[in-house]
Protein backbone atom coordinates (compact mmCIF):
# COMPACT_ATOMS: atom_id res chain seq x y z
CA UNK A 1 0.00 0.00 0.00
CA UNK A 2 1.28 3.20 -0.91
CA UNK A 3 1.41 5.25 2.14
CA UNK A 4 3.31 8.78 1.96
CA UNK A 5 3.89 11.62 4.39
CA UNK A 6 0.94 14.33 4.47
CA UNK A 7 -1.43 11.78 3.69
CA UNK A 8 -4.94 11.62 5.49
CA UNK A 9 -5.73 7.87 6.42
CA UNK A 10 -9.17 7.36 7.17
CA UNK A 11 -9.31 4.13 9.31
CA UNK A 12 -12.05 1.18 9.98
CA UNK A 13 -11.52 1.68 13.80
CA UNK A 14 -12.41 5.47 15.98
CA UNK A 15 -9.99 7.08 17.82
CA UNK A 16 -11.01 6.97 21.79
CA UNK A 17 -11.64 10.52 20.96
CA UNK A 18 -14.51 9.60 17.85
CA UNK A 19 -12.15 10.76 15.17
CA UNK A 20 -11.19 8.44 12.57
CA UNK A 21 -8.88 10.57 10.64
CA UNK A 22 -5.30 10.72 10.88
CA UNK A 23 -2.46 12.68 9.28
CA UNK A 24 0.39 10.56 8.07
CA UNK A 25 3.95 12.22 9.97
CA UNK A 26 6.07 9.54 9.23
CA UNK A 27 6.46 6.46 7.76
CA UNK A 28 8.18 3.37 7.21
CA UNK A 29 8.26 -0.15 9.44
CA UNK A 30 5.98 1.83 11.70
CA UNK A 31 3.58 4.76 11.05
CA UNK A 32 3.68 7.87 13.36
CA UNK A 33 -0.29 9.31 12.73
CA UNK A 34 -1.88 12.16 14.24
CA UNK A 35 -5.27 12.44 15.24
CA UNK A 36 -7.31 15.32 13.04
CA UNK A 37 -9.69 15.56 16.10
CA UNK A 38 -7.67 15.78 19.04
CA UNK A 39 -3.94 16.28 17.63
CA UNK A 40 -2.94 12.87 19.98
CA UNK A 41 0.20 11.04 18.10
CA UNK A 42 0.12 7.58 18.15
CA UNK A 43 3.24 5.63 16.53
CA UNK A 44 1.27 2.33 14.84
CA UNK A 45 3.02 -0.93 13.18
CA UNK A 46 2.61 -0.66 9.38
CA UNK A 47 0.96 -4.17 9.28
CA UNK A 48 -1.59 -3.31 11.66
CA UNK A 49 -2.12 0.31 10.07
CA UNK A 50 -2.80 -1.37 6.42
CA UNK A 51 -4.96 -3.87 7.88
CA UNK A 52 -6.85 -1.06 9.41
CA UNK A 53 -6.89 1.42 6.43
CA UNK A 54 -10.55 2.62 4.39
CA UNK A 55 -9.40 5.00 2.57
CA UNK A 56 -6.51 7.35 1.88
CA UNK A 57 -6.75 11.01 0.88
CA UNK A 58 -4.18 13.11 -1.07
CA UNK A 59 -3.29 16.43 -0.75
CA UNK A 60 -3.76 17.12 -4.13
CA UNK A 61 -7.35 14.98 -3.97
CA UNK A 62 -8.38 17.81 -2.15
CA UNK A 63 -8.68 20.30 -4.56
Amino acid sequence: MDVQIGDILEMRKNHPCGGNLFLVLRSGMDFRIRCQKCGREVMVPRAKAERNIKKIIRPEDKG
